[in-house]
Order: C-alpha cells, then sequence, then structure tokens
C-alpha cells in the first residue's frame, strides 16, 4: 500500500550517474509516475550505457527497475546546463574522493567536482530550486554550497538539503525500495522546513513517514560519516579478534555467533575477513579523521585511525601468512586470485582489499590470476600499472589450472559451488586454499587433499 502525498508533479534532476545517482533515481521515477526524473554526467560514455541493457554498474535487479520507466518518465542526459534550467529539485550526486595533494591530502574529501557543480548550478538556474546534496559530504559542507549558491545578487532563491545515501553495493535496489530510514537536513527557517518537507513528500510515496527523519543540515551530514564508521569499526573489531584466534586456536566464526546473539550488538558486520573495501567506509573515516583533528580533537581522531590500521593490518597479514605458508616465496608460483570486487553481488572494485593483495603478492614476484564473475573490467583498470603482470580469466577452473594456491577474496557464491576435486587435481601439489572469506567447507577441502587456511580459524594442513 503507497502512502500518497498531494506532490504536484515536477522535474527532478540528478547531477551524476554513479553508483548513487542513477539507482537513487531510478527508484524515484518508479515510485514516483508524476515527476519527470532526469539524470545527467559529463561522461557521454556512461549516458549511453544507462540507456542500453548494458548498464554501467552492475546491481541485481538494476536493469528491470531502470526498464520500467527509462524514456517514460526517466530520462539520461549530457545537456547539464537545460537540466538545470528545467529542474525544480536538483541532486548533486558527484564523485568527493579523498584529496591526494595539498592541505589534507590522503584525508579530506576533495570537494573539486562538488564546487564546480556548484558553480553550474549558479550560472544556469533562472527559477527557485531546491538542491540536494547527495554525495558524501563533509560537515558544514551545504553551508558553503549555500555560500556559492547566493554568491551574486539576484531572485532566485536556493534551498540547500542534505539526503545522504545508505546503499550497499549489491543490494542497492532492496536498499531503495525498503530503506531504514531516509534522512533529509534541512534549515531550520521556514523556508528550510518547506523544503524538507517537499522531499520528504517525494519519499513518501513508498517509505512509511516513521521512516523519513528531519533533521538540522549538520546532524544530516554527520550521520552517513558516523554510520559508516561505526560499520567499518565492527569490522576491524572482529578481524582484530582473528588474529587471535589463529594464534589461539579459537574460532572466530564461533566467537562471532556468540557475540552477535547479544541482543545489544546484533550478528551484522561480524564476519571475519580479509579486510573492507567499497567507495565509502575508508574515504568516510579519513573524513571524519581530518574533521577530527580540524577541531582539535587529536584523541577522537586516533581513535577512528585505529580502525583503518587493523583493516590495512588484516590485508598484510593474509599475504604474509599466504608467503611464509608457500615455504617463504611466491616467486614464479600462480596464485589464482577467486573474487576481485570488494564484496559479492557488484562489480565495484573500489579500495578492494583484492587490489593490494594483488600488488603485494606481485611484488613478491608471484604469477597473479584474477577471476570474478563481474569485475575483471574493473580489475584491468585498477592494475593497468601491472600490465603483462596479471592474467585476468573469467573461468575459474582456467584460474586454477596449475596454481600453487588459491586465495578467495570475495565471497560470490558460486565459488562455493565448485568442483574442488577436479580444481585439486589441475594445481601444482602440495596445493593450498586461503579463504579470506570463510566462504568454503574447509574441511570438504582438506579431505580433498588442500591444504586449507581459513580466517580466524585453525588451519588445516596435510604438511
Amino acid at each position: 500500500m503507497t502512502n500518497k502525498t498531494s506532490t504536484a508533479g515536477k522535474t527532478i534532476l540528478c547531477i551524476g550517474a554513479g553508483y548513487v545517482g542513477g539507482p537513487t533515481m531510478a527508484m524515484i521515477a518508479a515510485k514516483c509516475p508524476e515527476h519527470r526524473v532526469i539524470v545527467v554526467d559529463i561522461d557521454e560514455k556512461r549516458i549511453k550505457a544507462w540507456l542500453s541493457d548494458e548498464l554501467p554498474i552492475y546491481e541485481p535487479g538494476l536493469l528491470e527497475l531502470v526498464r520500467t520507466c527509462r524514456n517514460r518518465n526517466l530520462f539520461f542526459s549530457t545537456d547539464i546546463a537545460a537540466g538545470i534550467r528545467d529542474a525544480d529539485i536538483i541532486f548533486v550526486s558527484v564523485n568527493t574522493p579523498t584529496k591526494t595533494f595539498g592541505i589534507g591530502a590522503g584525508r579530506a574529501a576533495d570537494l573539486q567536482y562538488w564546487e564546480k557543480t556548484a558553480r553550474q548550478i549558479l550560472d544556469h538556474a533562472g527559477s527557485d530550486k531546491i538542491v540536494v546534496e547527495k554525495s558524501t559530504l563533509p560537515v558544514r559542507t551545504a553551508e558553503a554550497m549555500e555560500r556559492i549558491l547566493y554568491s551574486r545578487k539576484g531572485t532566485v532563491r536556493f534551498d540547500v538539503l542534505s539526503n545522504p545515501e545508505f546503499l550497499a553495493e549489491g543490494t542497492a535496489v532492496r536498499d531503495l525500495e525498503k530503506p531504514d530510514r531516509i534522512l533529509v537536513g534541512g534549515r531550520e527557517t521556514e523556508d528550510g522546513r518547506a523544503a524538507a518537507k517537499t522531499l520528504a513528500d517525494i519519499y513518501a510515496h513508498w517509505v512509511p513517514r516513521e521512516k523519513i527523519l528531519t533533521t538540522n543540515v549538520w546532524s544530516s551530514e554527520l550521520s552517513k560519516l558516523a554510520a559508516n564508521a561505526f560499520l567499518a569499526q565492527r569490522i576491524s573489531s572482529i578481524n582484530s579478534l582473528s588474529a587471535l584466534c589463529e594464534a589461539t586456536e579459537a574460532d572466530v566464526s564461533e566467537i562471532s555467533r556468540a557475540v552477535g546473539m547479544d541482543s545489544r550488538i546484533g550478528p551484522k558486520f561480524l564476519n571475519a575477513s580479509v579486510g573492507f573495501g567499497g567507495s565509502c567506509f575508508k574515504k568516510d573515516i579519513l573524513n571524519l579523521v581530518y574533521l577530527c583533528e580540524h577541531y582539535g580533537l587529536k584523541e577522537v581522531a586516533e581513535y577512528w585511525q585505529a580502525v583503518l590500521k587493523i583493516n590495512d593490518y588484516q590485508g598484510q597479514r593474509f599475504v604474509t601468512n599466504m608467503v611464509a605458508q608457500l615455504f617463504n616465496t611466491v616467486a614464479g608460483k600462480r596464485i589464482a586470485l577467486f573474487g576481485f570486487a570488494f564484496k559479492a553481488d557488484t562489480g565495484d572494485t573500489r579500495e578492494s582489499p583484492a587490489i593490494h593483495v594483488a600488488r603485494k603478492l606481485i611484488a613478491e614476484r608471484a604469477e597473479v590470476v584474477i577471476s570474478d564473475p563481474k569485475a575483471l573490467e574493473n580489475a584491468k583498470r585498477d592494475l593497468a600499472d601491472l600490465s603483462g603482470q596479471v592474467v585476468f580469466e573469467p573461468d575459474p577452473y582456467a584460474a586454477a589450472a596449475g596454481a600453487h594456491a588459491i586465495a578467495v577474496l570475495t565471497e560470490w557464491p558460486q565459488f562455493r559451488e565448485l568442483d574442488y576435486g577436479r580444481i585439486y587435481r589441475g594445481m601444482v601439489q602440495p596445493a593450498f586454499v586461503f579463504d579470506g572469506r570463510n566462504l568454503l567447507d574447509a574441511r570438504a577441502l582438506h579431505k580433498i587433499g588442500f591444504n586449507v587456511h581459513p580466517i580466524g580459524r585453525t588451519p588445516l594442513s596435510h604438511l
């Protein structure tokens, strides 16, 4: 049952056709047929992909969602200026990577694309606009957006809202359709409250009102950073214990289950692994660290920096163990990496632990072969500087043929269904499996003949 509102049909623009903008606008168009939704981007190739059946990103259910409303009330274009002129509501969903230069390099958000977008809105807006921050941004960025938009005298009014996304790659469509909450941050003024209500009314077409939270702008902006920091903290916490489990012969899976049954804690994000990745966790924590340092909160900054330190340690520990078990050298040895996406059900490889594992193994002069059902093209871009030193093989059986070891780096369910007896027979003996996701049945693999090294569990070895 939908919760319809009296919101009149509006033109909604999203600047940025990436992982957030495209799926979010597709859901709004599907749920709000009276609104005209336009997604614009400077990347012509990306826009063409959105107009095809080979979308620029892979998400389960996304193609079917886009097809329901594409060219009906959902449109894709490179004409940003026209989109701005026609829009009533403008979502800003541009890239805000971590700075690689200047003040705050390695921690602060790089806002150059965000600022260019703000100035484009200023240049082409001829009527009042509601501007919605959808990119992950530092606290008090909305204030900077307002300063840019009001930097010229004129009659156009801009109401800036914060509406952070809480999507997870692999479940983005489900997250959009049944969100835990929708957060709308606005100015605590009459105009600000009216703008926030307009945006809330759009989401209320399919999201229950009690799940639509309105806050001040600053709380909304900080909530996004805080949520990702808390999730990453849980992963680093269980990963830190996985090292202790391996040293004491405890089982991290049993500990995760015991801890997760505590109603105060819960079971989510307590699976030990080779480490977390994705576009948000590291970037948002670095941003949080930078903000804390900016406000003189040294101890708080160090606390959150430690979450990243443990994540880096986990990946390094994984490779160090591989080298040690493979008789202290992987030089000239074929190592098959099963998975390169940072998680299953996505082709996204941003900050994937597999990138760092592959690079460390190549630095040890291993012959690395990568197999992934959705992420090979992104893997080729991530390792473009290592051309000729890496093999990209879609068939996991071919990838493992002649290998000394397999490293499972993404929890793709199809890896669980492989014929490991066949794989074992085609590998160099003794054959090893390093399960960085605790995905496989270690005892079954050991019975076949593998030496199995899971995360946070006692290894099963024939040596």
